[in-house]
């Protein structure tokens, strides 16, 4: 009958709340560990963008005329 049908629909309803409830908070509990890892990565970058700059800095000629080669053979990071 319609009351019975009403009822299922109620319980779907429920159902799909609580699913996307837990989805949500499996969502932002991801993001919050993805946000670190970003985090870390991007200091770390800085740190080693730094010792890069130290290193080249009293790099011979020679040594950095090898590594020219190498940035043509790597893929872009701009997008």
């Amino acid at each position: 009958s319609g009351a019975s049908a009403v009822a299922i629909d109620k319980k779907i309803e429920q159902a799909m709340d609580l699913v996307k409830s837990h989805l949500m908070f499996a969502v932002r509990e991801e993001f919050e560990v993805l946000k670190e890892q970003n985090k870390e990565l991007v200091e770390r970058v800085g740190q080693l963008e730094f010792e890069n700059n130290i290193l080249r800095a009293d790099a011979k000629p020679e040594t950095l005329a090898k590594l020219q080669p190498q940035k043509a053979l790597q893929p872009s990071t701009t997008s």
